[in-house]
């Protein structure tokens, strides 16, 4: 299996599978608009895209970019590559997509390094990963609890974690990822079931969760911070994009510039005091003293976007 954080030599062209045959990606760009008045339009230039997904901002900037930048886009997950290459396909010279995890960024930019104008970050989830139920992403949805970004991988499975961690482990992932101060009732409801049944649906993991905590969470689902930790632990997103950050700092060109869309505060805490210390450094110019948020009306259209927080800063 391949390790997640070696790239791929797999390397997806944007027209794989010609004319598009899936269903149109659920997945909107966030803050597209925000970004894209911020988009350094340098001749030459390559836009390095951390996170890929489906290609829903690679589809809009591409239509702006100059005609010769180049367009990286990285992803660990296979089917996010497949969709992004379907839909990019107009673009297919200027295109590369590459399987691989954002924290070894500088080694997948390769060749193109000293000409980078661009890096972005979209650190959340898409709607079509959410809406596998393969995946085990949703609460929403029933189905194998996985939740790595590369499903091919060998590795620690969400569904490893809550039937075999102890109580004490447990509760601390659920308390340190997602943030959640009802974590030791949830660990005790998950290892109390378990005792009688393992778990390996997404949506039976999500009944107890709510089961442990009714009424205690407002307006969001009750199980939505005990699959964010567990997401988040199994993938070592925290550690990755500590890693990545400081690679895409060095791969810009002079007057480049990094975008980063975080989607709660454990992300952004690391994005923010990365931005600090750079900038504290003389390597960074801080262009969000404060991050952006989506306006009402994207919102409205694509209430998933309403946790948005785009933080940018440029090279010196």
């Amino acid at each position: 299996m391949m390790n997640a954080s070696v790239v791929s030599a797999v390397t997806f062209s944007a027209a794989a599978g010609g004319r598009e045959e899936a269903a149109a990606p659920r997945h909107l760009p966030v803050m597209a608009q925000e970004i894209g008045e911020g988009l350094v339009l340098r001749p030459g230039g390559v836009f390095v895209d951390a996170t890929v997904n489906g290609g829903g901002h690679a589809a809009r900037f591409l239509k702006v970019l100059p005609a010769d930048n180049a367009y990286l886009g990285l992803d660990l997950d296979a089917g996010a590559l497949e969709r992004a290459g379907r839909r990019l396909g107009e673009f297919n010279s200027r295109v590369v997509l590459t399987r691989s995890s954002f924290a070894r960024l500088a080694e997948a930019v390769g060749p193109f390094a000293g000409r980078v104008t661009n890096v972005l970050f979209d650190l959340g989830l898409s709607s079509d990963q959410l809406a596998d139920g393969s995946r085990g992403f949703s609460f929403k949805v029933s189905g194998s609890l996985n939740m790595r970004f590369d499903a091919d991988e060998d590795s620690l499975t969400a569904a490893a974690v809550v039937n075999t961690f102890a109580e004490d482990e447990l509760a601390d992932v659920i308390y340190e990822f997602g943030e959640e101060r009802r974590s030791r009732a949830i660990a005790r409801a998950i290892v109390a079931r378990r005792a009688d049944r393992s778990f390996d649906d997404a949506a039976d993991l999500a009944e107890v969760v709510a089961r442990a905590v009714r009424g205690r969470h407002g307006r969001i689902h009750p199980a939505t911070r005990t699959f964010q930790a567990l997401r988040i632990f199994v993938n070592d997103e925290l550690g990755a994009l500590a890693r990545a950050l400081p690679q895409a700092a060095d791969v810009l060109a002079s007057g480049g510039r990094l975008f980063v869309i975080s989607y709660h505060s454990l992300e952004d805490r690391i994005v923010k005091r990365f931005y600090r210390e750079a900038g504290e450094r003389g390597e960074l110019r801080i262009l969000t003293r404060k991050p952006l948020r989506p306006g009402a009306e994207e919102v409205r259209a694509n209430p998933r976007s309403r946790s948005a927080r785009l933080r940018i800063a440029e090279k010196v």
